[in-house]
This record gives C-alpha cells, sequence and structure tokens, in this order.
C-alpha cells in the first residue's frame, strides 16, 4: 500500500509572527521555517504503518518555493521514501493546493493520503476536505488513530462530543489531530540518509492546474493587545461591570 502524505513549509510554532511596516503581510525575513506541525504527525503515522508492514512506500509532497525542499527533507529525515515538490512562487490557497494534491493522485494512485488537519499560519483546515471531494474519496478528518483492518482503514475521530469510530474503503483521505502521536526525532544518520533519498520537481502547469489567487488581502494586521485587568471588590461590581462595560450580559 503506497501512502501519500502533505507536508507544508511554515513559521516555526515557536517564533513570534511579525506583521511588515507597510501591512501587506507576514515578515519572513530570517524567520526560522519548519515543516507544520500537524502535517509532521502525519508523516509520523504514515511511517508508523510502513513499520507495521501495512505500508509499502511513503511519498510526501509539498507545494510551494524552492525552499520547501528543506521541508521535504525532513519528512524524508522521519522515514518517508522519496519526495515530490510542486514548485511554484505562487499564494498557494486550499483550493488550489487540493487540485495538485488531486493531480498527483491521479500520478501516483496511493491506496492513503494523509494530511495534517490544518496548518499553523492560516488555521484553514479545507485542504483535505476539498481533496476528498475533489477525487471522491471517502475521509476521516481529525483523527486521534489510525488502523489498516481487512483492507479499510478505522480511524478514531475527535468530535465535540468525544470520541467517534468511522470506517473507510480505501483508498481513502485522513487529516490528523494533535493526539494521533508523538513524531519522532530525526537522528543525524537518517538526515545524512535523507539527503540521497529521491526528490521529484514538477511545476502546477506540468500538472495542468491553474493555481491563480482567488482571494486578494487587503492588508495584514497585528492583533490588538489585551488589556490589563482590574481588580473588583465584590460580586456586585463584577456583575455591574460585565453588564455596563463589557456587555456580555
Amino acid at each position: 500500500m503506497k501512502v501519500l502524505v502533505a507536508v507544508k513549509r511554515v513559521v516555526d510554532a515557536n517564533v513570534k509572527v511579525r506583521v511588515k511596516a507597510d501591512g501587506s503581510g507576514v515578515d519572513l525575513a530570517n524567520v526560522k521555517m519548519s515543516i507544520n506541525p500537524f502535517d509532521e504527525i502525519a508523516v509520523e503515522e504514515a511511517v508508523r504503518l510502513k513499520e507495521q508492514g501495512v505500508a509499502s512506500e511513503v511519498v510526501v509532497v509539498s507545494c510551494g518555493p524552492a525552499a520547501c525542499q528543506e521541508t521535504l527533507r525532513t519528512a524524508m529525515a522521519i522515514g518517508a521514501d522519496r519526495g515530490v515538490l510542486v514548485e511554484t512562487d505562487a499564494a498557494l490557497e486550499p483550493l488550489a493546493v487540493a487540485k495538485l494534491l488531486k493531480a498527483l493522485i491521479d500520478k501516483e494512485a496511493p491506496q492513503l493520503v494523509i494530511l495534517g488537519k490544518q496548518a499553523i499560519d492560516d488555521d484553514c483546515n479545507q485542504t483535505g476536505q476539498m481533496l476528498a471531494a475533489l477525487a471522491a474519496r471517502p475521509q476521516a478528518t481529525f483523527a486521534s488513530q489510525v488502523e489498516i483492518v481487512d483492507g479499510k482503514a478505522r480511524v478514531t475521530r475527535e468530535i465535540d462530543g468525544g470520541l467517534e469510530t468511522v470506517q473507510l474503503a480505501l483508498p481513502a483521505i485522513v487529516t490528523t489531530d494533535l493526539r494521533l502521536n508523538e513524531p519522532r526525532y530525526a537522528t543525524l544518520p537518517n538526515i545524512m540518509k535523507a539527503k540521497k533519498k529521491p526528490l521529484d520537481t514538477t511545476t502546477p502547469a506540468q500538472l495542468g492546474v491553474d493555481v491563480t489567487p482567488r482571494l486578494a488581502t487587503l492588508r495584514t494586521v497585528e492583533p490588538a493587545g489585551r488589556a490589563a485587568g482590574v481588580k473588583v471588590p465584590d460580586v456586585a461590581t463584577l456583575v455591574a461591570k460585565l453588564k455596563n462595560e463589557a456587555k456580555v450580559i
């Protein structure tokens, strides 16, 4: 069984994001970039399926500039077998990424596609669902456990009311939640091995996909700072402030 995993290059989760002075976007100059944490969980899950003998090959794909090769090498150091970079400098929206992944699904024919449930930069939580619709494949989102049983995927999902277990006929799409697993650290020997693993490069044009943005960002601003708290002498004063000043009751 071939597993395809999508990974995104994002600003490292430990970096404080800064907005450009002109408000045109986020300042990425000299900023540490990393693999999206949810996508890292997806890679780890695919590698575990291979270690269990369920998967025969793990292919990682990233869409973006040439610098995404570093993200793919990180995924291959975790244990993926090879990488595919869809190279483009365009600002990719979730639908465009879903269409690119659909084109790669047609080419690679994986039985299972695993994605992070969302990226920590835009928090869209859309690509996996759009991909499932485009590829006409069953989907399970927010996975906290994945098992392949009798040629079917049994997925435990995190929902508002607790947990839900669904069974999908393969081929299928799965998006990972935070509690699915704990990604391993890439060891130095595996990092060196990853440099020799195959990495193919293609473009949206070669895949026949139009990635022209449908949305325009007018301005980017930082969130307003939190106001300092105040102490109140009693419950009555608290209720009065909530009603008259905060207007939440």
